[in-house]
């Protein structure tokens, strides 16, 4: 994509909207990466044990697939995507605000659980709107996008270090024994799997000592702002039920102008998002409605499910390798330890973030699907010198951080390749995004059972078979696009007169 003014007048013109969106995505990064450091903290707090604290993992990540798929419900209309990202992000700064008084692993997970739905209508959401508003000019925006999560996925780390107890923060008998293996358990604790930490004792019962809660308040103050921004949005497209008695601001020169030019014809102003349903994406269950597929060629279904099944690939190794990539580092055969060890996951996500950030501009020149192509061939690559490699400890951090760069663009590069290839018809978004949750979810829990029963090797064989599969998905889709049906004339097809979404029935036009 050629940063021209077309595209920066469609940015300015979009500025505010874009800005919320990149903001509300801060808030899903801030909150989905503070559990995994606190988790030993918030165990002393419930005074629960270990086994029963991972639960409280699963029930977030439970709940953000299923907030994931049920986002498109809110996105008929822009006045019900505004509202349920501004209750979403509210609800974020209020479980934040609220962690400190949960006292009971029950109440704990059934708060996580809201914070997961919040996290998944979130996601999909605003993937759905900047999909919706650049249409063909996205990827840029959208690998901006997904550098918000990453920073807010840095930043909430960070925040908590310095309120993490350094001992046993439930004091009885046994504290002493226990507080040496701390930092260990901290970093070997991953989603309901706590993998070999049983034979540690620690005590459920005596006198909590935690200041974890500080660091949840300055979270919640930290997103409240969030927030906020999405209700300014709200009262500047009068959607504010008690604002929303006067007319609509008229647009400024340079925005009128634009308005003059044929080549804005394809940039889908608010108003036309509030004023018309949006039938293009909906819910994971409203897409899969069969009046939505009457008249469609089997490629549209390939494109929508091989789609998914590279990101199933590419989220759920991003979980698993951050997951157990601390556990295989400190057994056998590299035994690295355990303080060095402690670097790789902040490694693999530092370079995630650097990815994400690099993407921004690269994605001015190169293509979707040539990123897409990048990064799942080095992805394999890369698994395969891991596995050469196994016995380097410097090539386990070399490669970490290389994986780290392959998988952190290919989510908004997919997302945009495939809404290309449906011309923005489809239900991509919600099933590409569905897809990449479950994947995350499921491969994480595959990736542990593996690992428990058959030993720590294992780890790089799931990755490299994982990489091998996405890359496979990847070429059929490749295929399916050169199979499904181009529009009428390439013209048409590239051509900025030609409206792409505004007025679409939600049904197939082939």
């Amino acid at each position: 994509m050629v940063w021209d003014e077309r595209v920066a007048a469609l940015f300015r013109r979009n500025l505010q909207p874009t800005l919320t969106y990149w903001s509300v995505f801060f808030s899903f990064g801030l909150c989905i990466a503070f559990l995994g450091p606190t988790l030993l903290d918030l165990r002393c707090q419930t005074q629960s044990s270990l086994s029963q604290i991972t639960w409280v993992f699963f029930s977030q990540q439970f709940c953000l697939l299923l907030g994931s798929c049920l986002g498109g419900v809110f996105k008929r209309t822009l006045s019900q995507s505004l509202v349920a990202l501004f209750a979403s992000s509210l609800a974020i700064s209020v479980v934040f605000a609220i962690i400190p008084f949960c006292h009971n692993v029950v109440v704990l997970a059934v708060v996580m659980a809201v914070a997961g739905l919040a996290m998944g209508c979130i996601d999909t959401i605003s993937n759905m709107q900047l999909v919706k508003i650049y249409q063909k000019d996205s990827a840029i925006f959208l690998q901006a996008l997904h550098f918000f999560v990453g920073f807010g996925a840095l930043l909430s780390p960070l925040i908590a270090d310095p309120f993490l107890s350094d001992t046993n923060c439930i004091l009885s008998n046994s504290t002493l024994n226990a507080t040496s293996n701390l930092p260990h358990i901290r970093k070997s604790l991953v989603p309901h799997h706590p993998g070999n930490l049983s034979h540690y004792e620690l005590p459920m019962k005596g006198m909590v000592v935690t200041r974890v809660s500080y660091a949840f308040w300055i979270m919640a103050l930290i997103n409240l702002p969030v927030p906020i921004a999405v209700f300014f949005l709200l009262y500047k497209e009068r959607l504010v039920p008690c604002f929303n008695n006067g007319r609509r601001p008229l647009l400024s020169a340079d925005e009128l102008a634009m308005e003059t030019q044929p080549a804005e014809k394809d940039n889908h102003s608010v108003t036309l998002q509030r004023a018309l349903p949006d039938r293009g994406h909906d819910d994971l269950f409203s897409c899969c409605q069969s009046k939505n597929f009457r008249g469609a060629p089997y490629s549209y279904f390939a494109v929508h499910v091989a789609g998914a099944l590279v990101l199933f690939m590419s989220d759920g190794i991003i979980g698993e390798y951050s997951g157990f990539v601390y556990s295989y580092a400190v057994e056998e055969p590299l035994s690295v330890v355990h303080k060095v060890a402690g670097y790789l996951p902040s490694l693999f996500w530092g370079f995630i973030t650097l990815g994400r950030l690099i993407s921004i501009p690269v994605s001015y020149r190169m293509k979707p699907a040539t990123m897409v192509s990048i990064n799942v061939v080095g992805v394999l690559v890369t698994f395969l010198l891991l596995l050469i490699f196994s016995y380097s400890v410097v090539f386990l951090f070399v490669g970490t951080a290389c994986l780290g760069l392959f998988l952190s663009s290919t989510f908004p590069s997919m997302l945009a390749y495939t809404e290309d290839i449906l011309q923005y018809k489809g239900c991509a978004t919600t099933v590409l995004v569905t897809g990449a949750a479950i994947g995350e979810m499921v491969l994480q829990l595959l990736v542990g059972s593996i690992i428990h029963d058959q030993g720590s090797y294992s780890f790089l064989v799931c990755g490299m078979i994982f990489g091998g599969l996405a890359f496979t998905f990847y070429t059929f889709l490749l295929f399916f696009h050169r199979m499904y049906p181009k529009p009428s004339s390439e013209v048409d097809a590239s051509s900025p007169d030609k409206p792409a979404m505004m007025g679409d029935s939600g049904l197939y036009q082939g």
